[in-house]
């Protein structure tokens, strides 16, 4: 295709089921018929994807929303300005607790045992029997310091009373570890985009306490990645890559489509999963949403929300320009070229206003959500 800057690509992906867009942009011909030659490349870790991005090992890749937003603002161990040009699913998060924590839940908070999503108090009810027998911590899991999960898990903690930073141990675990992890006795729980939560159901390992609609409906999960430095050099290529994605995320967005793409996606080079337990989560309406209700735009609103949340936990300082960096990193530009392209239709605005997307501001409005909505929910 002309005008195509770079057509041969190394784009990575995390082996969870929001890595779809790119397995099946590639496994579709997406990709070539944009013009492009991507190798995909599968990554063990978050840390794996900062660093290869950085340094231009990987020219894109599939990544946590805020991680864009942490790296350009040099919070994290790498500084390199990155991008968000394309949002690649919204929801698809659950959290889910060991079994022997379960068992402590039925004996600190029998009354709240029982309710789904979990009541956070229950876990409070844990954390205090725990410190008065002086028993260790809890050890919950996320996928990183800068995740939506890490947000989730935050708020929902803080719904029940609890301080996150003092009264449980927070620890990063990679997405493909957690099972092991918690079958291990290594953590108490975790929180994590699918498969890994229904995989230890299906062990009967850990049952799953709430999902990230529970607490944000339509909470934005992963995104496509690149450097700002490729993105500037290399405009077409980047376009031409957005296009086969969105592509990917319409097929996606069949219904028809989704035990095509659990079968794709269980394969071993790719989840090395059973392809029963993705589907049993593809399946689930509205839990993962690759491209309607404006799914793919890079909400400039989402930004300022995960900022938000950086200064909220001190992972940032509160003089931090929100809107510059939103606008910095969350190319709302790109997308609308590439997504006018293919006939995809775009917001009017680049942000709405602070609640627009149904995101909770606060751990009460976390609790008031929970109170609401129930796993599997199709609202």
């Amino acid at each position: 295709m002309s005008g195509i800057e770079k057509s041969k690509l190394t784009v990575g992906y995390i082996p969870i089921i929001d890595c779809a867009p790119v397995i099946l942009a590639n496994e579709l011909g997406a990709f070539e018929r944009q013009g492009l030659e991507v190798e995909i490349r599968r990554e063990v870790s978050w840390s794996n994807v900062r660093d290869k991005l950085a340094l231009g090992v990987l020219d894109a890749s599939h990544i946590l929303a805020p991680l864009p937003l942490a790296i350009t603002l040099g919070i994290d161990s790498v500084t390199v300005p990155l991008v968000n040009v394309m949002t690649l699913e919204v929801n698809g998060n659950a959290l889910t607790l060991s079994n022997a924590l379960w068992q402590e839940i039925e004996e600190a908070a029998p009354e709240l045992a029982a309710t789904r999503p979990l009541d956070a108090r229950a876990i409070a009810a844990v954390v205090a029997r725990r410190a008065a027998a002086g028993r260790p911590q809890l050890v919950l899991a996320s996928v990183f310091p800068y995740s939506v999960q890490q947000y989730m898990i935050r708020l929902w903690l803080s719904s029940g009373g609890l301080d996150p930073d003092r009264d449980v141990r927070l620890v990063t675990v990679p997405p493909p570890h957690t099972v092991a992890h918690l079958s291990g006795g290594i953590i108490d729980g975790y929180c994590v985009g699918e498969p890994w939560n229904q995989q230890s159901q299906a062990l009967g390992i850990g049952r799953i306490a709430l999902t990230g609609p529970d607490i944000w409906k339509g909470m934005p999960e992963k995104v496509l990645g690149t450097t700002e430095a490729f993105a500037d050099k290399n405009p077409n290529t980047v376009k031409a890559l957005v296009k086969a994605l969105l592509e990917a995320c319409q097929w996606l967005d069949e219904p028809g489509n989704r035990a095509e793409a659990a079968r794709v996606l269980s394969i071993p080079r790719y989840l090395n999963t059973p392809a029963d337990v993705m589907a049993r989560t593809l399946e689930m309406p509205d839990f993962h949403v690759f491209h309607r209700d404006h799914a793919n735009f890079p909400w400039r609103s989402h930004a300022d929300w995960f900022l938000g949340q950086m200064v909220r936990w001190g992972q940032v300082a509160p003089d931090v320009d929100i809107t510059a960096t939103a606008d910095r990193v969350y190319r709302t530009d790109i997308y609308r070229v590439a997504a006018g392209e293919m006939g995809v239709v775009c917001p009017a605005t680049d942000r709405l206003p602070p609640g627009g997307h149904g995101e909770p501001s606060s751990p009460a409005a976390v609790a008031a959500s929970a109170s609401q909505v129930r796993i599997g929910d199709s609202r």
